[in-house]
């Protein structure tokens, strides 16, 4: 039996995402379970395991050869672990060994999803041919990944290029991460409709949800406190953003997720914070673009990640 397919997952704090991969970044199979992050550890366990269920008993499955997994962070992939801030019951959760005890002796590569993204987006999307590249998803949570000389770096742990939690604010509020002013408690789209919220904006329903995509598209509109809860957002994340250009000296950034969806209600202030923080002749032309994979780009970057993985078999490297 050939086994030319990865399984790939994506855990985020709205969703737990799964799918069966072929060496083109071509999403054979998909499966989707809400995370109910809010919930105990038990149950958003069941939501990963009617997932990971769900991809075993597709007929595809006996070609699957390895399991790349992108988590919200931060995740530990030496012990196989995660902490996501964002899902509070989950404290040193056996990630690695949870999938295992579903898909068997199977390898598992485990990175933040960030890191996830980078590796999507390097592969088939807005990073593709780049060589020094900053990856972000601004959603539920803000998280990075990094493309250095042309290879995905994820560091030791899976975690690297995790600018979410850069504090942007010495001052700032506390970040359930346990720091302060981070650029998450500032940016993420659950923070930029608790801002907008809390300075007097109301959606146009009275029984509408409070959402990032529902101020984005008053700002769109006009709205001066909807416009001003993205203009503060775009600063955090152009402060992360120049401190890390500045550090490791990228030239890219590619921005995806929810809250990007928003386009130049978020773009056009993220530019002009940029220039403004970003000022050294390295980093002052920063070329900033939109991710390019969409809602799937977790899964599609999952899948990169476990082809990249020095774990996976040498016939399955991307591009093969």
């Amino acid at each position: 039996m050939t086994t030319d397919l990865v399984a790939a997952v994506d855990i985020g704090g709205t969703k737990i995402a799964g799918a069966l991969v072929d060496g083109t970044g071509d999403l054979l199979h998909r499966v989707q379970r809400p995370t109910r992050a809010g919930e105990s550890a038990g149950s958003v366990q069941g939501s990963l395991t009617e997932v990971v269920t769900a991809l075993t008993a597709h007929e595809l499955w006996p070609r699957v050869a390895a399991v790349g997994v992108g988590s919200a962070g931060p995740v530990d992939a030496r012990t196989g672990t995660v902490s996501p801030v964002n899902i509070p019951g989950w404290r040193d959760f056996p990630l690695v060994d949870s999938i295992t005890a579903v898909a068997g002796p199977l390898p598992v590569t485990l990175v933040g999803d960030g890191v996830a993204i980078g590796a999507g987006e390097h592969w088939r999307g807005a990073a593709r041919g780049r060589s020094n590249v900053l990856c972000m998803v601004v959603s539920t949570g803000v998280g990075g990944g990094l493309i250095l000389d042309g290879r995905l770096r994820p560091g030791p742990s899976g975690n690297a290029g995790h600018i979410g939690h850069i504090s942007v604010d010495f001052d700032g509020e506390l970040c359930p991460c346990g720091g302060r002013g981070c650029v998450e408690r500032i940016a993420s789209g659950t923070n930029i409709a608790r801002y907008a919220y809390a300075s007097g904006w109301r959606p146009d329903d009275p029984d509408g949800d409070v959402t990032a995509a529902g101020v984005a598209a008053a700002a769109a509109r006009g709205d001066v406190i909807a416009l001003e809860a993205y203009e503060r957002a775009a600063r955090a994340l152009a402060a992360g953003i120049a401190a890390t250009a500045t550090l490791i000296e990228i030239e890219t950034v590619v921005i995806g997720g929810g809250v990007s969806q928003a386009g130049d209600v978020l773009f056009a202030p993220l530019r002009r914070a940029l220039s403004a923080y970003a000022t050294l002749p390295f980093v002052r032309n920063l070329e900033v673009v939109p991710a390019q994979l969409g809602t799937d780009a977790g899964l599609v970057g999952a899948a990169a990640a476990c082809w990249h993985s020095d774990t996976f078999s040498e016939r399955a490297q991307v591009g093969n």
